[in-house]
C-alpha cells in the first residue's frame, strides 16, 4: 500500500468518514473539519502505522494527505536504507 493510501486510510477510520469525504488535496482542518484533539490521534496513529516520529515542526506542516505524505516518504525511504 502506497504511503498516501495509508494516510487516507487512517484519516477515514479515525474519523468513520466516506473515502469520498477525503481527498488527496484536501485541507485537513478547514476541508474535513480535522479539531485540535482529532489531530493529535490521527498523529498518533499514523506514528503506530508507519512505525516513524514525527517532530512538533513536521505536524505543523500536516495541511493535506499530500503535504503528510511528502514528509513520512523521506522517513521511509531512511528506515528502508537501513
Amino acid at each position: 500500500m502506497e504511503a498516501r493510501e495509508k494516510v487516507r486510510e487512517t484519516l477515514i477510520n479515525l474519523l468513520k468518514l466516506k473515502p469520498s469525504e477525503v481527498q488527496d488535496d484536501a485541507k485537513l482542518c478547514d476541508g474535513v473539519g480535522v479539531d485540535s484533539t482529532e489531530m493529535v490521534e490521527f498523529v498518533i496513529a499514523l506514528e503506530k502505522a508507519f512505525c516513524i516520529k514525527f517532530s512538533p515542526k513536521e505536524i505543523t506542516k500536516f495541511c493535506s494527505v499530500n503535504d503528510i505524505e511528502k514528509i513520512i516518504q523521506p522517513k521511509l525511504s531512511s528506515l528502508a536504507a537501513k
